[in-house]
């Protein structure tokens, strides 16, 4: 680190200094000693002013901006106050009579706190000078104190006390401690949850030896952290980062701590870093960078890797000691006084400005010094002072420039030294400055004046001393610029960018990019530029030809590029950012055409800028004035020895050699590897670069015979395109050389090409354009590569266009390839023609084989036929069973016995079905029934053949055949089929197969075939199907004596068939014999009534049927079954409304009060009470039809009426219940309520709703199904069993029974399911009305 400057005054010797730096800008040190005053110097050590004071300096603060220094001394009450700005002082008056001890300016604000040696406060506002007492802050004097980021004042004082007070005095929180406090601090400690943002924790040092953590959010825990006693007392403690906390010890420590919860108390580094003391400690946070001072040294770390030393200061010179360290805010300075009275100032970083031009580099090494040197032609350093510290350094071949704001002064570089020319001040603040051997250009304000440096002394017009850019008429802002020797570029925000030729005094060139740009640079000649976008996209520009390449892969966050200035690589550029060096090649003549490519990246070590590329050496400026030169990684060829390093690493170097066209390096690299691959690799890229002559070298290297004599051929041709276009096609990359071929003067070539490659469609395309007269001929080529490919359908199109017209060998083949691909098509009949045409014999013989494995025999045998290849023609037509064609071919066919043979090889092949065809054709039918029988298992076709020839010996053959494989049924079967009946029935006696011959024989069997069956049953006492067969052949009288025979098990089925004959027979004898068996009188056991039901339904006597319906619904009813008794109803009503019959009006009202008593359920499972009690009282009127459950009906009235309001009703059933024959079966739940509710009678009853009859219109109860005006019975609905209206009329889908509104998933009536949709709404219902007067 540089020493900039040390003060020292006689009058501070032997003590201790008080000093502050500036804050924010850091450009002022105020130092008090001893002698009773504040001296104020400059960052350059100049005294600037001097503050007298009664007493000695005891504290002093600048505020938050710098602007304001404050002091206060001993044996004074006032405050002493100085501003920067106006370099003035004056007085306040604290208005207080104490001795002052403690002064501090607020962070954000413009408030003072001054403390007292008695514990008073005073806060100042400077802005609106309000001072505000607060007394009794502290009993005990104020010692030391911290603002926080949002205004509180933490203090403390020799009372022990800590108080947190607000901008106003008002104390927040407060705690004591157990020693004195000092060095109070604000920050955040490092917490999982950030519930409270801003600075909530107090830190305090407490008497030198522990660390108190207060957090305002939970200030009932405080942290108190103690630390090993071998490193001494607490000198001082600075926060850093997330929550950590450096601590200085007096015996030379140096520890680390972090504030994290679970961390605390853990030492995260620790150092001892002076072996006998530590006085102080520093952190610069823009720097990041800490500092101690100790033992005559100080030690820098950095921050981010604390082990590791950055920088040692020795000051050897101090032999008392050092005392206190301190850094600008900015970093650039560190100041550190000594126990001697002495203060010395370091610079630990400073600005890195810097220029190059050529390999000249001017940068800045000091405060007020800049460096210019030019390493690389070997001249020595020249350092230039400077007047001020610079904002900007530009330097040129004969000049460097410095400045700072507007102005910039100039020095001119001669063999006699560093001369100051002059300094000028431009219109605005200037951003940057090029200069060139004669002029400087300087960019301020989006605007550029171009200007000479020494003009006053050279004959040069008026005109051309200087030029202000952009015009008056162009309304866009320059955003940067450059100069070369003899040009001068700048671009704008619009996106413009402006070539200026200054020797000619005017512009020269102009490129309109899409968006502004915002940086570019030039090569040294100015023939390329880089320019980077306002979307950060970098693009190289060459201005001769208005070329514009993108740069790939370009990071966002470059800040510059530099071109490499050896003069035989200006090809290679170079674009960083703070981290990263990419090394990019601009390649300008390849087979590809020009562009830019990525060669590489190099880490940049950390804040190095560089200035200057050259030879693959990069030199940049350090913080600390240096420089450093970084060798590129794409570069390394240029320093590794090639004897020293491995196969795989040389092979390294020659990609990167390559890369950058660095040939003769290349070159020493293959010979010292010597290895063919190496020497191909240098041999392909000599090739992509067009290097032919040197190509040439290095494949006789390899020797390459072949490529050798190809380059041999192209190595005088001058068409660059046309060049390329041969260079691409060796390096099979022919899509490139196709387009090169036709940017050349000998487009031809890019078909010739294609057509030697095969590339048919490509040759096609380019025949279009180059020659139409090879399209036929490179048409069919390609048709006869298509089709040993498989793709037919395109093999045609171009065998189609391949026809010329007038050459007739090549139409043939042509035609040929047509007639093939159409047949492969599927357009049999034009290919087939074409090839009957066709005189090639060979060529029918080729589609007939393609006609043959397609399958399509009749049209291959036809073109065998005429390609006279008789025998295949007789055998695909015997395939295609063309037996008229086979014997109309059998004349010129060598085997005579084609039909035999025809049929035996079909059944040797196991093709039987087409042998025994072939057999039928000759009339062999013995052998049509053997193949039908032992190899195609067809026994129906043998009976076919048996039937149609009447052959016995066909028909036993058939039996055989069956009775062989045990199976009898189809024995019978067969049998029965070829009317062979008797033989059957005996076959089937014999083996007890009746049953399936009486299956087989079915309905198409004659009365006598019925009447043996029957009779074998009965003599076998199998009664149901003796009967069954009597029935059939009509003897009814037998039939049924068979059926009443029958056991109890075949019972149901029995009598079902005995109604079923009865029915058939339609004989009273046998009917009454019949109803004597269902009543029992002739085995005295009556059967169910339900079978005397179904026979009066079988004689069609409905009305009987009816009777008997509503007697078995009465014994279901009496028995308790409803559901049965009411399906039983149901059922007979439906079948009688079928026959168009009356309905007997006992059958409706007893299904109408089964029904309603099923709703009961209904409307009481879905909470509907008032329905349920109107059905039950409808149930409960007709009690007497419920015999089995009178008492539990009853109670469910009593119960449902009176849920639902209808007490009068629900009394009278309960009188009912108290009848002495129901007294005692109620249920002992509700008995004593139902007593109580006769006892107490409440006649109370809801009025029942009315609606209109949907006869007459009469308004009567909802519920009454009488009415009471015009006599009829009404209809009701089967879902509510309320009375149906004429309003609301719909019918349930399946039974048609009437109903209001579809609530249940399932018809109540029939139980059939049944959506709301699904309901029929019938608009007139007046067809319902006349049916039921009919029924009624």
């Amino acid at each position: 680190m540089l020493r900039v400057f040390t003060l020292s005054e006689k009058s501070w010797l032997g003590s201790c200094l008080l000093y502050k730096w500036q804050k924010s800008l850091g450009n002022y040190l105020a130092v008090a000693g001893p002698d009773n005053s504040v001296k104020i110097f400059d960052r350059h050590g100049q005294k600037k002013n001097e503050l007298n004071l009664p007493g000695r300096c005891l504290a002093m603060d600048w505020d938050k901006d710098g602007d304001m220094l404050a002091v206060i001394a001993d044996r004074s009450s006032g405050i002493y106050l100085w501003d920067a700005n106006v370099n003035k002082s004056s007085q306040l008056d604290s208005g207080m009579r104490d001795q002052m001890s403690f002064i501090l300016w607020s962070k954000i604000g413009s408030l003072l706190a001054v403390g007292t040696s008695k514990g008073n406060l005073l806060i100042y506002n400077q802005q609106t000078s309000r001072k505000i007492p607060v007394l009794g802050k502290h009993s005990k004097k104020i010692t030391c104190g911290c603002w926080s980021s949002q205004n509180l004042l933490a203090l403390g004082g020799e009372d022990k006390v800590v108080t947190i007070s607000n901008h106003e005095g008002d104390t927040v929180r407060q705690t004591s401690v157990r020693s004195d406090p000092g060095d109070i601090q604000f920050s955040v400690m490092k917490t999982d949850e950030r519930a409270s943002p801003g600075e909530s924790t107090v830190s305090v040092m407490v008497g030198k030896k522990t660390l108190f953590l207060f957090n305002l959010n939970d200030p009932d825990n405080p942290i108190e952290l103690a630390f090993q006693q071998r490193y001494g007392t607490i000198i001082a403690y600075r926060w850093y980062g997330d929550g950590y906390i450096m601590i200085g010890f007096s015996q030379g420590y140096f520890v680390v701590i972090s504030t994290h919860i679970r961390e605390i108390g853990q030492e995260l580094f620790q150092a001892h870093n002076h072996k006998d003391s530590l006085n102080s400690i520093a952190i610069s946070q823009s720097l990041n960078k800490a500092a101690s001072c100790g033992d005559n040294c100080i030690k820098i770390h950095d921050l981010t890797e604390l082990k590791e030393m950055y920088a040692i200061v020795n000051l050897d010179d101090e032999t008392k000691g050092l005392d206190q360290l301190s850094w600008t805010d900015d970093g650039q300075l560190l100041a550190i006084s000594t126990q001697r009275g002495t203060l010395h100032v370091f610079l630990t970083k400073l600005p890195i400005l810097g220029d190059a031009c050529g390999t000249r580099i001017a940068y800045l090494t000091s405060l007020l010094e800049v460096t210019v040197e030019n390493h690389v032609e070997g001249e020595a350093p020249v350092a230039v002072s400077v007047e001020v510290e610079p904002n900007f350094i530009a330097v040129g071949p004969y000049h460097v420039a410095v400045g700072m704001n507007n102005r910039a002064w100039f020095y001119g570089l001669g063999d006699n030294g560093v001369e100051k020319l002059k300094d000028t001040e431009y219109l605005g603040t200037v951003a940057c400055m090029c200069l060139n051997s004669d002029y400087a250009a300087a960019l301020f304000e989006g605007k550029l004046q171009l200007h000479m440096i020494e003009g006053e002394d050279q004959e040069v017009q008026e005109d051309r001393q200087t030029r202000l850019f952009p015009g008056r008429d162009d309304k866009c802002r320059i955003t940067a610029h450059a100069v070369t020797a003899d040009f001068l570029f700048y671009s704008t925000d619009t996106g413009v960018i402006q070539c200026f030729y200054i020797e000619d005094w005017q512009y020269i060139n102009e490129y309109r990019h899409a968006v502004g740009v915002r940086k570019l640079f030039p090569d040294p000649n100015g023939t390329r530029l880089v320019f980077i976008d306002d979307k950060s996209d970098g693009f190289l520009y060459c201005p001769v030809n208005d070329s514009v390449f993108e740069i790939p892969s370009f990071s966002p966050t470059i800040k510059g590029v530099l071109w490499d200035n050896w003069a035989t690589d200006k090809n290679v550029f170079v674009a960083y950012d703070d981290d990263k060096v990419y090394t990019y090649a601009f390649h300008k003549d390849t087979i590809q055409g020009s562009k830019v490519i990525l060669a590489g990246g190099t880490k940049l070590p950390f804040s190095h800028k560089p200035l200057l590329l050259y030879n693959g050496e990069l030199t940049c400026q350090t913080q600390s004035g240096k420089t450093s030169n970084v060798m590129l990684s794409t570069h390394t060829f240029l320093e590794r020895s090639s004897k020293d390093s491995g196969s795989t690493q040389l092979g390294h170097l020659l990609t990167q050699a390559l890369v950058l066209r660095r040939f003769s390096e290349a070159w020493e690299l293959c010979r010292a590897q010597n290895d063919a691959d190496s020497w191909r690799e240098l041999g392909r890229a000599c090739i992509h670069h067009m290097e032919v002559e040197l190509a040439i070298h290095v494949y006789r290297m390899v020797r390459d015979v072949g490529m050798v004599m190809s380059l041999e051929e192209i190595k005088g041709i001058e068409d660059q395109n046309l060049l390329a276009g041969h260079l691409a096609m060796f390096t099979n990359d022919f899509n490139q050389a196709q387009d090169r071929y036709l940017a050349s003067s000998c487009p031809i070539a890019a078909l010739e090409m294609r057509r030697d490659l095969q590339h048919w469609d490509s040759a096609l395309q380019l025949a279009k354009r180059l020659a139409p007269a090879q399209i036929p001929f490179i048409s069919k080529e390609y048709a006869m590569q298509l089709e040993f490919t498989g793709d037919y359908v395109n093999a045609l199109a171009h065998y189609e266009k391949g026809i010329t017209g007038d050459n007739k060998e090549h139409d043939e083949a042509c035609f040929a390839g047509v007639a093939r691909m159409s047949i492969r098509m599927g357009d049999i009949r034009r290919g087939a023609n074409q090839a009957i045409k066709h005189p090639s014999r060979l060529l029918k013989k080729d589609c007939g084989a393609i006609l043959e494995s397609m399958k399509q025999f009749s049209e291959a045998a036809q073109l065998y036929e005429k390609g006279q290849y008789y025998d295949k023609a007789a055998s695909v037509y015997i395939r295609c069973k063309n037996w008229a064609k086979v014997g109309e071919l059998l004349p010129h066919v060598t085997s005579p016995k084609i039909h035999l043979q025809y049929a035996k090889a079909k059944e040797a092949d196991g093709r039987f079905k087409e042998a025994a065809a072939a057999y039928s054709n000759a009339k062999d039918w013995d052998n049509v029934i053997r193949i039908q029988l032992d190899h195609l298992n067809n026994p129906e076709e043998a009976v076919r053949v048996v039937r149609h020839t009447q052959s016995i010996d066909g028909a036993k053959m058939v039996a055989r055949f069956f009775l062989r494989l045990s199976d009898y049924a189809s024995a019978i079967q067969f049998l029965v089929l070829s009317k062979c009946n008797d033989e059957a029935f005996q076959l089937a006696q014999q083996h007890s197969q009746m049953e399936v011959y009486a299956d087989i024989i079915g309905s198409e069997a004659t009365v006598e075939d019925y009447q043996s069956i029957a009779l074998y049953f009965e003599g076998e006492k199998k009664h149901l199907q003796a009967g069954k067969f009597f029935q059939k052949c009509g003897q009814y009288s037998r039939a049924l004596k068979h059926f009443l025979k029958c056991p109890n098990t075949d019972d149901s089925l029995a009598i079902e068939m005995a109604i079923e004959t009865v029915g058939q027979a339609k004989d009273d004898s046998l009917t009454n014999q019949l109803i004597d068996y269902l009543m029992g009188e002739s085995d005295g056991m009556p059967k169910d009534a339900k079978y005397l039901f179904r026979l009066y339904m079988a004689l069609k006597q409905y009305r009987e049927a009816a009777r008997t319906a509503i007697i078995i619904s009465r014994e279901e009813q009496s028995a308790g079954n409803y559901r049965n008794a009411h399906d039983v109803l149901f059922s007979m009503y439906m079948e009688l409304q079928a026959q168009n019959i009356k309905i007997p009006a006992e059958m409706a009202t007893n299904l109408m009060i089964l029904h309603s008593y099923l709703l009961v359920k209904i409307h009481v499972k879905r909470g509907d009470h008032l329905k349920g009690a109107r059905m039950l009282i409808r149930v409960s009127n007709n009690i007497s039809k419920f015999p089995s459950h009178i008492v539990p009906i009853l109670t469910s009235a009593v119960i449902e009426c009176h849920r639902a309001g209808l007490k009068n009703s629900s009394f009278s059933f309960a009188a009912m219940l108290m009848r002495p024959e129901y007294r005692n079966k109620i249920d002992i739940k509700y008995k004593k309520k139902i007593e109580a509710m006769v006892r107490r009678p409440d006649t109370s009853e809801l009025e029942e709703d009315t609606a209109p009859c949907p006869y007459c219109g009469f308004s009567l109860p909802e519920c009454e199904l009488l009415c009471p005006e015009c006599k009829n019975n009404l209809p009701y609905c089967i879902a509510t069993g309320r009375h149906m209206v004429k309003d609301d009329w719909s019918v349930c889908p399946h039974c048609d029974f009437p109903v209001s509104a579809a609530t249940e998933s399932t018809c109540p009536m029939c139980s059939e399911p049944l959506s709301a949709v699904q309901v029929k709404r019938i608009p007139d219902c007046s067809g319902y009305l006349r049916l039921d007067e009919l029924e009624h």
